[in-house]
């Protein structure tokens, strides 16, 4: 409840320099921090005046990890509907399972990002999952080749065929879509689709760098170049030499970054801040951005020629919400992913529980939905996911935005048998879509995909071939 235009938060930590940089993200969105050096001053402060009044906590893991699991267990136990965050040096999985099991509503990790910190707090006081454990959901291996990539939707699938023709040159290719769809995942099988793919791929994401400081990130700076710089830094243009350099939120990048980013794609060569000589290098870039950067060169906001020379090949990738179709499947292959972490098991997922995801319009697209499954994954002690498991979906009014699934749409594997207009799809755009669905599934293995689709393997290399299906996408 915010009073007088502020909301409380109460940190647990015992380090000075921590509380007033927590403090100062927290005050950028109205809210006071109050702090307890302990376990023992934190479950004191909630029976003060301020205690009473919280809005969350956040833990600063300084203890052992079965001390601050202990307390997570004593707060949650005295005040059961008060979010508790857990932050750590430690992103592990294991540890972030058992802070979850014990209570804690979400987990960031160290050095805290000032946006994912306040996107964390502004959650959890919502009771909605904006937070989500991004960072522990991000230790999920993310490395996925084309034919790995799961999903149906046409739309999604000419998006993958473009970028897997883009992989094999060596022109820049721009991303766009909203935050969550999968960006960065492409960016990955583009890179592995590549002649690059033996040599690094290095990813920046423009949007969580200093202005001050993204000049030197991307290109490095010389000892004594500027205030501060100790020592010799490279760049990571140079450590993609050969490679592949990937800049997430390209949109976010200042001006002045764009005009010398602008002139490496032209020159092909990286001048280190403080450096006397120009560097060459070769270097493969992949923007992307949440943005419509067109729009942004309108607006004044972004390079007109840095646009064209980054937008050679461009691939929209659509929202989750306009392939609902491909929901289950994508949840039983996230699931199967899940499963292989520590400390968790294999589960299934009912028909009931998938036609509820499929019915919510996931504005945080997939990455919202592998946070979702990833939370219900951890608190679940069935063998399968049921509707009980997704009581935040539910709660936010699943379906609320999004259409209920139109006749025809078999939602156990995320094929549209009907086009928009009621009328039945041609049975080959049928027969490629449910192939497409059986390459991902089974991870590109085609003896398995051929021996469940009831063909043999000549056949369905044939198929490919009749249907214009690259084995690529």
């Amino acid at each position: 409840m915010m009073r007088n235009g502020q909301r409380l938060l109460m940190l647990v930590d015992d380090e000075p320099a921590q509380r007033r940089l927590v403090a100062a993200i927290a005050g950028r969105r109205a809210w006071r921090t109050i702090f307890a050096a302990d376990a023992e001053m934190a479950v004191a402060q909630l029976g003060t005046q301020d205690g009473m009044q919280l809005d969350a906590i956040l833990l600063d893991h300084w203890q052992s990890e079965a001390e601050a699991t202990a307390l997570i267990i004593e707060l949650r136990a005295r005040r059961p509907a008060l979010p508790i965050l857990l932050l750590t040096a430690d992103g592990s999985v294991a540890q972030a399972v058992n802070a979850m099991r014990a209570g804690a509503t979400d987990f960031l990790v160290k050095p805290l990002a000032p946006e994912r910190l306040l996107s964390a707090l502004d959650a959890a006081v919502a009771g909605t999952q904006g937070g989500e454990l991004r960072p522990l959901s991000e230790k999920i291996p993310a490395l996925l080749a084309f034919e790995e990539i799961v999903g149906a939707a046409p739309d999604f699938r000419a998006a993958l065929a473009i970028a897997a023709k883009a992989a094999r040159a060596r022109v820049p290719v721009l991303l766009e879509g909203e935050s969550g769809v999968g960006k960065e995942v492409v960016a990955e099988a583009v890179h592995a689709a590549s002649p690059r793919a033996k040599k690094p791929m290095v990813t920046v994401n423009c949007g969580a760098l200093p202005p001050n400081l993204i000049e030197s990130e991307l290109f490095g700076h010389e000892k004594g170049a500027f205030t501060g710089a100790f020592e010799r830094k490279i760049g990571r243009f140079q450590e993609a030499d050969g490679g592949t350099l990937f800049l997430d939120e390209i949109g976010e990048m200042p001006l002045e970054a764009q005009v010398k980013l602008l002139r490496v794609l032209q020159n092909g060569d990286i001048q280190p801040l403080g450096a006397r000589h120009a560097r060459e290098v070769d270097v493969r870039v992949i923007a992307a951005t949440n943005k419509r950067l067109a729009e942004e060169v309108e607006a004044g906001r972004f390079r007109e020629d840095l646009f064209y020379r980054l937008n050679v090949v461009q691939v929209t990738i659509p929202p989750l919400r306009e392939r609902i179709g491909d929901i289950p499947a994508l949840a039983r292959h996230l699931l199967a992913r899940i499963a292989q972490q520590p400390g968790l098991r294999p589960l299934g997922i009912t028909d009931e529980a998938l036609t509820l995801l499929s019915r919510y319009d996931w504005p945080g697209n997939v990455r919202q939905l592998q946070n979702a499954l990833f939370r219900a994954a951890v608190l679940c002690e069935a063998n399968a996911l049921t509707v009980a498991d997704f009581p935040q979906i539910a709660a936010l009014g699943a379906g609320r935005n999004a259409a209920p699934a139109p006749a025809g749409m078999a939602t156990s594997g995320g094929v549209t048998l009907f086009r928009p207009d009621g009328n039945l799809r041609p049975l080959d755009e049928i027969e490629a879509d449910v192939i497409r669905l059986a390459i991902g599934h089974y991870r590109g293995r085609m003896t398995e995909v051929a021996r469940r689709l009831g063909i043999g393997r000549s056949t369905l290399y044939r198929k490919l071939g009749e249907l214009g299906i690259d084995n690529a996408a």
